[in-house]
């Protein structure tokens, strides 16, 4: 794999749905993702409708069988890691392939220290502080208690 099949994106003020779209244009392409802060990732809208509604679906489960139950993932890495399933052919191969090469990160790890981080101009936020929250924000809110493990 060469240099230019690897993106490495700083996620820190970036539109979540906007960003999750673009890797997904990345992975379909073969290129591997690397991407960091993932707790400051912006999602748009009213902060307390957000909430709601995402706390509403943890209140999904199965009547019959708890092991039946939807996985709901509260770390901000796991969630946008579904975030961007959620836009891949993930039940096809190559899906399921382009999957495989994203890779999601609290912070910054010590291994990308040295790496330029890239930001894509469509995923950059306009109007905020007033029209979104973090993802880390709302994965507090959800239960997740802050720490990586």
């Amino acid at each position: 794999m060469s240099s230019n099949d690897v993106i490495y994106i700083d996620g820190a003020g970036l539109v979540m749905g906007r960003l999750a779209s673009e890797i997904v244009k990345m992975l379909l392409q073969g290129k591997k993702v690397y991407v960091v802060n993932a707790e400051k990732i912006l999602i748009s809208g009213d902060r307390r409708a957000i909430i709601e509604e995402w706390k509403k679906k943890l209140e999904i489960n199965s009547l019959i069988n708890p092991k039946h139950n939807p996985i709901h993932y509260r770390r901000p890495d796991r969630i946008f890691r579904r975030v961007v399933r959620g836009m891949l052919p993930y039940r096809k191969p190559k899906g399921r392939n382009a999957f495989k090469n994203l890779m999601v990160f609290h912070g910054v790890p010590q291994e990308l220290n040295a790496v330029k981080f890239d930001k894509p101009e469509d995923a950059i936020a306009k109007g905020f502080p007033t029209d979104y929250i973090m993802l880390g924000e709302l994965a507090r809110e959800l239960g997740w208690s802050g720490d990586v493990n």
